[in-house]
């Protein structure tokens, strides 16, 4: 595979396994057709798409261009909403209850989903995927390992939850682009202070929702890819509060006071409850036009039902047959005032008859205040709509922190979408995304030095053949999105075997840049393993790993030297189990030793056509006694040019720069002066510096941008004042 290849293969999309559709159902509108199109040409994704914006439509125009059997999940009453529009749209479509395959299209509730063998399908559509939210439900681990055998899938709902990451993760895993956990390990990091909780990498935020792109669409308005919005914009909302008082007064206080602590809410709902019901059976009662009323407890929904004329409930205890009954009567108009629960009725309706809602309390989930708002205020409601909440003066709280979390999830959504825009309108049309983030070709030049920016196979394809007398270099290590997105970078890999794919691409490069007999040397550690990451808690060879892949293209391992770390200084820094005091006391066989340092010095095969020489002046036995030792205890880990100003914000870590006397050393040992040095991760330019002071001329290349800038900050100042240090 050539470079390039390599490069496109390396980056994370979701792959397309579907195909081109002929022609679409004539019903949808321009955009809603450009989706579809992507969609079944992806074979599995998701939209997220605001609600009123036409998911129904979308997924029965997917589903009839499935070639075989389709079946359509939805929430309860929502599968006659479903089957009416698919007759609607002069698609043929059937609900099933038991079990029976009613057509190319059969559309069923997830309760019923036991009932049918998936094997028997082609594609399968989630109506309101966000039933996958739920990282260890039972549902959820049956849709994700039964549609493993179903070649086409759909996910379809509102915008997930912006502040959910696992909710996007459940999904890829349904649509088989990545299980969660892989998501998790790639793109984010546990929180230092939680370890529950995960973050998402710095430099890995394009990148991420990039790849959430190649495998959805996530949209509030037609804009957001490119369409007009005519048609598509909501109606005026009006949020008017009713607050009950109560007797309610925390110890402490002198009266009644917003608290959020939940058993005062409580005890001030079942004091009021009456109360509150009778200022939503009023406000209901006034006139003939259609209400939703939601409540949270079941004795408020019995006597909300009994104090408003023309209400029907639909009650957790009832039939699913009378939950369907009643709710598809009120969205027909048979019945005035509905009454029910949140995670009854919450998800899927489509209910924009109807313009007046009330809250007899509120919970403190904003996704089931959002989910019920919209049942109503969404696209194609004609109406402003006017939400009345009903709760007592100590839950006044309650409310402004659902309005805090909205503004949260909005200015999250806007990101979300914005970042996404770009990929998602490359996708729908079909266009490759450039996978280089970062603009390179910079080339600047000093005295004895040449610094490139770009990534560094590339460069060192253009040096001259034989043309470098020797090589230092730190190489990176497999961290994901530590340092930049590019893909480019070599340390922005998934593990070390994603790195060394990339890295014997400059391997060959090194060697025919080197002068026969001449030598190459790495600085490098043994990596120690995490059983989050890697399953066992150990080290990896990873210096073992560097000799064998330098030794596969033809280098001689020449020599290596142990350079000694403070193991306390580790620990401290680390909290590395196997260096922790308490676990000798524990179970010594997981303690360890440190970690060294290693220089590792490779020799291309053939003579030297310039020999490296030294007199007992420049290089006394006393000396290279010391060199020649095996171990160097005597290096200083702070003896390195200043770094900390060429860190990024979105960096994860610090640069750990090659220490200057482990430079100078191996320059003095194993280069003449005025040899071309080159370091194919340039970082900041220690091994420049130490060149320039040591006589040497330098080539380097680095990728990042700020270490780029500092390498060449740093060796104008070393070739103008001959020191930095």
């Amino acid at each position: 595979m050539d470079y390039s290849s390599f490069i496109q293969e390396k980056a994370v999309r979701a792959q397309s396994v579907g195909f081109d559709a002929q022609s679409l159902n004539p019903n949808l509108f321009d955009w809603q057709a450009a989706i579809v199109r992507w969609a079944l040409r992806k074979g599995r994704a998701a939209l997220f798409e605001d609600c009123g914006l036409g998911k129904t439509i979308q997924q029965l125009a997917w589903a009839e261009q499935i070639p075989g059997n389709v079946l359509i999940l939805t929430p309860l009453a929502v599968a006659e909403q479903t089957a009416a529009e698919a007759a609607h749209f002069g698609i043929e479509a059937a609900v099933s209850r038991d079990g029976t395959i009613k057509g190319q299209i059969t559309i069923t509730n997830y309760e019923q989903l036991h009932r049918f063998d998936l094997r028997e399908f082609s594609g399968i559509v989630l109506d309101e995927s966000s039933i996958l939210k739920s990282q260890t439900g039972k549902i959820r681990t049956a849709l994700i390992e039964g549609a493993a055998v179903i070649p086409y899938r759909l996910a379809c709902t509102a915008t997930p939850a912006p502040n959910d990451h696992t909710e996007l993760g459940n999904h890829a895993e349904f649509l088989g682009v990545m299980s969660t956990m892989e998501m998790l390990a790639r793109f984010f990091v546990h929180d230092a202070a939680k370890t529950q909780d995960w973050r998402l990498k710095g430099h890995a935020k394009q990148d991420f929702w990039s790849w959430v792109a190649s495998w959805a669409v996530m949209i509030r308005k037609p804009s957001d890819i490119g369409y007009g919005d005519r048609g598509f914009e909501l109606p005026a909302l009006e949020i008017i509060e009713h607050h009950v008082k109560t007797d309610i007064v925390q110890e402490g206080e002198l009266f009644a006071l917003p608290v959020l602590d939940i058993n005062s809410q409580r005890s001030a709902r079942k004091q009021t409850m009456s109360r509150r019901v009778d200022v939503v059976a009023d406000l209901a009662n006034a006139d003939d036009e259609a209400w939703l009323v939601w409540a949270e407890l079941n004795d408020e929904g019995d006597a909300l039902a009994d104090s408003i004329r023309g209400a029907v409930q639909v009650a957790g205890a009832d039939s699913d047959e009378d939950k369907r009954s009643r709710m598809l009567g009120f969205g027909t108009g048979e019945h005035r005032v509905l009454v029910t629960k949140p995670k009854i009725a919450g998800f899927g309706m489509n209910w924009q008859h109807c313009h007046n809602i009330a809250y007899v309390g509120l919970s403190h989930s904003w996704e089931q205040f959002y989910q019920t708002v919209r049942r109503c205020w969404r696209f194609g409601q004609k109406e402003a709509v006017r939400v009345h909440i009903v709760s007592t003066d100590v839950e006044a709280a309650v409310l402004r922190n659902i309005q805090k979390k909205q503004a949260a999830a909005d200015e999250m959504v806007r990101e979300m979408v914005g970042m996404m825009a770009k990929t998602m309108v490359d996708e729908i049309h079909g266009v490759t995304e450039r996978l280089d983030t970062i603009e390179t070709g910079t080339i600047r030049t000093g005295d004895g030095w040449t610094m490139h920016h770009g990534d560094c196979v590339d460069v060192v394809r253009k040096l001259d053949a034989e043309s470098v007398g020797y090589s230092v270099f730190s190489p990176p290590f497999a961290s994901l999105y530590t340092y930049t997105d590019d893909a480019r970078d070599m340390g922005n890999c998934t593990d070390e075997d994603e790195f060394f794919a990339h890295f014997r691409y400059l391997i060959p490069e090194l060697y025919r840049v080197t002068m026969p007999g001449r030598l190459v040397s790495f600085h490098c550690m043994d990596l120690p393993s995490s059983k989050a990451r890697d399953g066992f808690i150990g080290l990896k060879d990873f210096r073992g790993m560097l000799i064998r892949a330098f030794e596969n293209a033809g280098w001689i391992l020449h020599s290596q030297v142990c350079i000694w770390k403070d193991p306390v200084t580790a620990m401290q820094r680390t909290k590395a189990l196997g260096l922790l005091h308490k676990q000798i006391k524990k179970d010594s066989c997981l303690s360890r030793q440190g970690i060294p340092d290693y220089l590792v010095t490779m020799r291309k095969p053939g003579d030297n056509p310039e020999r490296v020489s030294h007199t007992d002046d420049d290089f006394p036995v006393s000396l290279w006694q010391r060199y020649a030792s095996p171990v160097w205890m005597d290096i200083n880990p702070s003896d390195t040019l200043q770094f900390r100003s060429a860190r990024d914000h979105e960096d994860e870590r610090h640069i750990c720069p090659l220490q200057i006397e482990v430079i100078r050393r191996a320059l003095k040992l194993w280069s003449n002066p005025g040899d071309i040095v080159l370091s194919p991760f340039a970082g900041i330019g220690s091994e420049g510096v130490v060149s320039l002071d040591c006589g040497r001329r330098f080539v380097g290349v680095e990728l990042k941008p700020s270490y780029f800038k500092a390498a060449c900050e740093n060796l104008s100042v070393a070739s103008g004042q001959g020191r930095l240090f």
